[in-house]
């Protein structure tokens, strides 16, 4: 990763895992071992229903902490869902956007998830946009036609400004939770790939300061390989994100990286 020209960012998905007493004993856990980190920004996107004891945990630390999702509208009949307002009220700074199961198992596609990055960019939020290519796609030799898609499609409309407020998350579908996991070269292609798209669409010095993570079943083992190259800019982490050695293990790995 290129530390001078841009934020190296670790963010832990939990995904639907934690009950609160749960979520507060790894966060307590986790930050004593993570005081010390001053380069790397350390975020724990966890549950709505664990939202509240994160960041009463983790508050005066230099862990954030961000949502799993977002609705796209600022509130209305939209039974089960929770706007990008509820969650800057609350102190939440980031948002997880467009992630793979998102897009498999409710059905959100590249214009909801460009809608809810507005709506979540309206609110202050930060954004972590997900984007990357099935299995079948990549067997195809499709893998960039879909994520320059997905680049124009999810950022459609968003200025440069806003842009800069963004982390892209490079998660090859066919790596989320299988125990898969791209080879740091390719995981590099790909995003420099999706730099280069960047750099197409709002310019160069944009596309150089913007974060791009790789998020295919990171881990403690393979992490300090994934961050050394040039334009990994850390991980949004699932699995591992779930116990603060492993966690901090990839954190540390970003640090030196």
């Amino acid at each position: 990763m290129n530390k001078a020209t841009r934020k190296a960012i670790i963010a832990g998905n939990w995904k639907m895992n934690k009950t609160r007493p749960e979520a507060k004993a790894l966060l307590e856990e986790l930050k004593g071992m993570v005081a010390d980190i001053k380069t790397v920004e350390i975020v724990a996107c966890v549950p709505f229903t664990n939202l509240e004891t994160a960041l009463a945990a983790t508050e005066g630390t230099n862990i954030k902490i961000g949502a799993e999702n977002c609705h796209f509208e600022k509130s209305g009949a939209f039974t089960g869902e929770i706007s990008a307002d509820m969650l800057a009220e609350m102190g939440v700074e980031y948002v997880v956007l467009g992630h793979s199961e998102r897009r498999q198992y409710f059905a959100e596609t590249d214009e909801t998830v460009n809608k809810r990055t507005k709506a979540a960019l309206a609110a202050g939020l930060k954004p972590i946009v997900c984007v990357g290519e099935l299995l079948w796609e990549r067997e195809c030799n499709i893998t960039e036609e879909v994520i320059a898609r997905q680049i124009k499609l999810d950022f459609f409309g968003i200025s440069a400004d806003d842009l800069k407020k963004c982390v892209i998350a490079y998660e090859p579908v066919w790596a989320i939770g299988t125990g898969k996991t791209a080879t740091a070269d390719q995981a590099e292609e790909v995003c420099a790939f999706i730099r280069a798209q960047l750099a197409k669409l709002y310019g160069a010095e944009v596309a150089e300061a913007i974060t791009i993570q790789y998020g295919g079943s990171m881990n403690a083992a393979n992490a300090a390989e994934l961050v050394s190259k040039t334009n990994v800019d850390g991980g949004l982490i699932g699995g591992a994100s779930l116990k603060a050695a492993d966690f901090t293990t990839i954190i540390k790995a970003a640090e030196n990286g």
